[in-house]
C-alpha cells in the first residue's frame, strides 16, 4: 500500500523559505508522478509542482514559477518542495500526492495516493 508522509511545514514570516519533504513507500515509484497541491481554508484544493520521478520533468503553477522548486531524493524515495520568497497567500495546507503516468499532472482527480497534508502558514 503506497504511504505518503508530509513534513516540513510550519510558520514563517513573508519572504522566508520552507522545505516540505513528502516520503513515499509501498510502491514502485519510478513510473509514478509526484505532486505537491494545497488548499486554503474555503478555496479548492489547487496545484502547485509536479514531477516525473524517473525522467525528472518538473511543472509548475504559473503563481510559483521562480519560487518553488521541486525535487527528488531516488534514495530516500522522497520528494520535496522548496519554497522562497513566501507570501501570505501562500498559506495553505499542503498535500503530497502520487499518481501513475503524467497526463493531466495538474489534476488532483488523476492522483490516487495522498498524504496527510502539512500545514504551512505565512505571517505578513
Amino acid at each position: 500500500q503506497v504511504q505518503l508522509v508530509e513534513s516540513g511545514g510550519g510558520l514563517v514570516q513573508a519572504g522566508g523559505s520552507l522545505r516540505l519533504s513528502c516520503a513515499a513507500s509501498g510502491g514502485t515509484f519510478s513510473s509514478y508522478t509526484m505532486g505537491w497541491f494545497r488548499q486554503a481554508p474555503g478555496k479548492e484544493r489547487e496545484f502547485v509542482a509536479a514531477m516525473s520521478w524517473s525522467a525528472g520533468r518538473t511543472y509548475y503553477a504559473d503563481f510559483v514559477k521562480g519560487r518553488v522548486t521541486i525535487s527528488r531524493d531516488n534514495a530516500k524515495n522522497t520528494v520535496y518542495l522548496q519554497m522562497n520568497s513566501l507570501k501570505p497567500e501562500d498559506t495553505a495546507e499542503y498535500y503530497c500526492a502520487a499518481r501513475g503516468g503524467s497526463n493531466g499532472y495538474s489534476a488532483a482527480g488523476r492522483y490516487a495516493y495522498w498524504g496527510q497534508g502539512t500545514q504551512v502558514t505565512v505571517s505578513s
